[in-house]
This record gives C-alpha cells, sequence and structure tokens, in this order.
C-alpha cells in the first residue's frame, strides 16, 4: 500500500483516458480491481471524478509509461512515494465567537496592566485588535474605557499560555538588548567627552 498514487481513483480515470496502458497494469499501479479500471473505461466507476495527472505530481514520469505501453508485462513504478507533510504548528486565525469579541478591549486591558513590559503591537497581535486601539485603552481614550473590565485573556480562550509566555520572553530579550545599546551609546558618549 505504501507506493499507492496520490488518489488512486482519479489518477486511474487519468491514465484510462490518456494512455494506452492495460487495465491489468493500470489497476495494479493504482491498487484497484481490473474491473474498476474496466468500468472506469466504460463510464460506469467513477463518473464525476476529475481525472489526476501523476505525471505533473511526480509520481510518474512520461518515459516510464512510454515504456509500459510497449511492452504490457511491466509494472508501472511509482517514482515518489514521499509527499512532504509540514509538522510545524501553523498560526491559523482562530474564530472569535461574537459574544467574546466584547472581551478582547477587556483583554488589551488587562495584558496593559499585568504585563506592561509589552508593546502596543504584541498586545494587538495576542488578542487581535488594532495598535491604536491598545494605544487608546493605554491612554484612556478608548470610545468605552467607562466600562472596560480586565480580563484575563488566557482563562477567556483568546490565545493559550505558551502564546502569553512567548511573546513576554520576546519582550524581555528586547529590554535586555535596549538596555546593551543605552549603556553602550552611553559609555562611547563619555569616551567621546573624555577625549
Amino acid at each position: 500500500m505504501s507506493n499507492v498514487p496520490l488518489m488512486p481513483m482519479a489518477t486511474a480515470v487519468w491514465l484510462v483516458e490518456n494512455t494506452t496502458l492495460t487495465f491489468k497494469q493500470i489497476s495494479k499501479f493504482c491498487n484497484l480491481h481490473e474491473v474498476e479500471v474496466q468500468g472506469i473505461a466504460d463510464g460506469e466507476v467513477a463518473k464525476g471524478i476529475m481525472a489526476y495527472n501523476p505525471i505533473i505530481s511526480g509520481q510518474l514520469t512520461r518515459e516510464e509509461i512510454e515504456l509500459a505501453s510497449k511492452n504490457e508485462n511491466k509494472d508501472l513504478q511509482i517514482k515518489n512515494t514521499d509527499i512532504e507533510i509540514s509538522t510545524e504548528d501553523k498560526k491559523v486565525k482562530k474564530y472569535i465567537p461574537l459574544s467574546k469579541r466584547q472581551d478582547k478591549p477587556d483583554s488589551a486591558l488587562w495584558l496593559i496592566r499585568y504585563h506592561s513590559l509589552l508593546k502596543d503591537s504584541q498586545i494587538a497581535k495576542l488578542v487581535g485588535v488594532t495598535k491604536s486601539s491598545v494605544t487608546s485603552i493605554k491612554n484612556k481614550s478608548y470610545w468605552n474605557y467607562n466600562n472596560l473590565n480586565p480580563k484575563d485573556p488566557v482563562a477567556l480562550g483568546l490565545f493559550s499560555q505558551k502564546d502569553l509566555i512567548e511573546a513576554i520572553e520576546k519582550a524581555e530579550r528586547r529590554i535586555k538588548r535596549e538596555k546593551k545599546e543605552k549603556e553602550k551609546a552611553r559609555q562611547s558618549r563619555e569616551v567621546s567627552n573624555n577625549e
């Protein structure tokens, strides 16, 4: 089963329509029964299935098909069975229900109060609001500021604890870097003043 093409039925449809291979060759390659391939050719099986070209996907070569077409006893060999599947966690924008969207400004206020080292842009990205909204909440000029109640965004499910920890660590690294740069600038001023 490991050397079965991607979308075997659709691949079989393409091979029936575009090659002179025997039903036996196609059925072996696609891991289908010979009668199914016969049904595809007769138009009784796989109605409505779009043909899938195994050459474009890199599973077969044109030369392999031509060699197999000339020799009925030659089986098709799949060229590439390795399909790359990313194991990385992709950041997907999570849908926030309408009932929880009103909690975003409250969450931004909570982050401003309890994690003041986060930049406005980080808070905006975490919570899912605009940077100008975060700035106006910070400056107490937000249109609904008097009705805001700080709420923990992790508890509300707006993002994970891991996301919050990563953002805090990033902010701490930024602060350390800025301190080092200020220290270097101060030292260079002292050196230039002493000269």
